[in-house]
């Protein structure tokens, strides 16, 4: 005979064995907590369902029982690496999943922008003729008016410095996500410097690889992604590192709004982006390059995107 599940809590919130046994949450609390969080109550031990902690009635399900503990939900592994090497100025490492996930901000989605007058279009809906994939033809296909990611990453024929950055993107609604995996992409300025490119809503991976990061570098502010399916949108500013003397004398900089957030304000890389490993700079760099996006195995659509030097300060032309 199956049992009134709230009958059944009140039984629970009644045993002496747990009324005050559990890190001091009152049964008043833990009921509540069973309304708001729990999963159906289990009549039966053949549900495969599992006792109460300390009490000796009544069976709920394992999250519930979670709840009752004064455990609240079970904790949702991150995926990640707890032995990469420290960053500098924080406790944490590369890719480290215990580092504090960004917190949410919701908002109304991508913001889209028509191409200044001085940009120039890298994508508008028609072609990849601004793009190659090792010096021919772009990998990537043109699908309804919008570029999608295939087979190997494609790179700008043309190169940047310091540079505004216009694009959109999206990951098709269906697609399984979990962490780095099923929604991942990313944008190189100068083939080098990484940003983000991940379906992050609702889609937890460590912090220095969500959407908006510098890629194993520095988690962004928020998380203002999206759910799957809608567009995202990324405004970025660049500027490449400065040497003297065959040294760093500013390091490269970046300003990433995603859907109209900031996200990333004024932050420095530590070097070109690298996987498992803390970014350096090298002795030598160049002062342009190409901008590459990466395909990494998902089919991760863009739009809309178009690109403008920073130029010089008093310029007439």
């Amino acid at each position: 005979m199956k049992l009134n599940r709230w009958i059944f809590a009140g039984v629970i919130a009644a045993s002496a064995t747990f009324a005050r046994g559990q890190d001091g949450i009152d049964d008043l609390q833990a009921l509540e907590r069973l309304k708001a969080e729990s999963g159906p109550l289990a009549p039966n031990p053949a549900e495969g369902k599992t006792l109460i902690p300390g009490t000796t009635r009544g069976l709920i399900g394992e999250r519930a029982a979670e709840v009752l503990a004064g455990q609240g939900k079970p904790a949702e592994e991150v995926q990640g690496y707890k032995d990469g090497p420290k960053l500098p100025g924080v406790e944490w490492g590369v890719h480290d999943p215990t580092r504090p996930q960004p917190r949410i901000v919701e908002n109304a989605g991508a913001v889209v922008i028509r191409p200044p007058s001085d940009a120039k279009v890298l994508f508008d809906g028609t072609s990849l003729d601004a793009w190659t994939t090792d010096g021919g033809d772009a990998a990537w296909e043109v699908r309804d008016g919008v570029m999608v990611a295939k087979g190997k990453d494609v790179q700008t024929r043309e190169s940047f410095g310091a540079v505004q950055l216009h694009f959109e993107w999206r990951l098709p609604e269906g697609r399984k996500v979990s962490g780095q995996g099923g929604g991942n992409s990313g944008v190189f300025l100068m083939g080098m410097y990484e940003v983000q490119v991940l379906q992050s809503h609702n889609n937890k991976t460590y912090p220095d690889g969500q959407a908006g990061s510098l890629y194993g570098q520095l988690p962004p502010l928020v998380n203002a992604t999206t759910p799957q399916g809608e567009w995202q949108s990324y405004d970025i500013t660049f500027e490449p590192p400065v040497y003297k003397d065959g040294k760093v004398e500013t390091p490269a900089k970046v300003t990433i709004i995603h859907n109209g957030v900031v996200v990333q304000h004024g932050e420095s890389y530590l070097g070109p982006s690298s996987h498992r490993t803390l970014a350096s700079y090298p002795d030598k760099h160049p002062e342009t390059g190409p901008l590459r996006l990466q395909f990494h195995g998902d089919p991760v659509e863009y739009r809309n995107f178009w690109i403008r030097p920073l130029g010089q300060r008093d310029q007439t032309e």
